[in-house]
């Protein structure tokens, strides 16, 4: 069971966490049409484009990409319905609870991914930032994590030419995880 759990988890951190990049790109004004826009869209289309249709004029016009806000919001709600099946079986509809336990769950779950994707993108910037820092990759990347660093920026110095910005981010982001969990 802990690995059909653990396989299911993986599977919904993927395409909960490509709709959240997805909408993020969106915001930041990130083109799509570069990798790993293009990856995030084949991988999400299937749920964002029906999404996107049934909203409403205001929300499907807005600057925010609330499409695939929506759909990561579903997939986690799926999520949270399938784990809490296969781990109570069918008793778990015959109980009141769970209603309260699936939004809880998909809500958590969709914490834990914002942070564990943010750690990921974070990780790979900082180790493409001392390997191959004028990769292609590196301009989307610094698009997307800048508005998160620049604060950070601000008050923490660079110390010996190294900016610690980033390890600083990853650190508070498993603080994060260490209260969510």
């Amino acid at each position: 069971m802990r690995i059909v759990l653990f396989l299911l988890d993986t599977l919904f951190f993927f395409l909960v966490a490509a709709a959240l990049l997805r909408a993020w790109m969106n915001l930041q004004r990130v083109q799509m049409s570069v990798q790993p826009g293009r990856f995030v869209m084949a991988i999400t289309d299937w749920i964002v484009k029906p999404v996107r249709r049934v909203l409403p004029r205001p929300l499907a016009q807005s600057r925010i990409d609330w499409g695939s806000l929506l759909s990561a919001e579903l997939l986690a709600l799926l999520h949270a319905v399938m784990t809490v099946t296969l781990v109570q079986g069918g008793a778990a509809f015959q109980q009141a609870d769970w209603l309260a336990a699936v939004p809880l769950m998909s809500g958590v779950f969709l914490l834990r991914t914002v942070l564990q994707g943010l750690m990921l993108l974070l990780i790979v910037y900082a180790v493409l930032s001392w390997v191959q820092p004028h990769a292609p990759v590196m301009g989307m990347l610094d698009k997307l994590l800048a508005p998160l660093l620049r604060p950070i920026r601000k008050v923490v110095p660079l110390v010996g030419g190294v900016d610690l910005s980033v390890l600083l981010l990853i650190v508070l982001l498993q603080v994060g995880l260490m209260v969510v969990g």
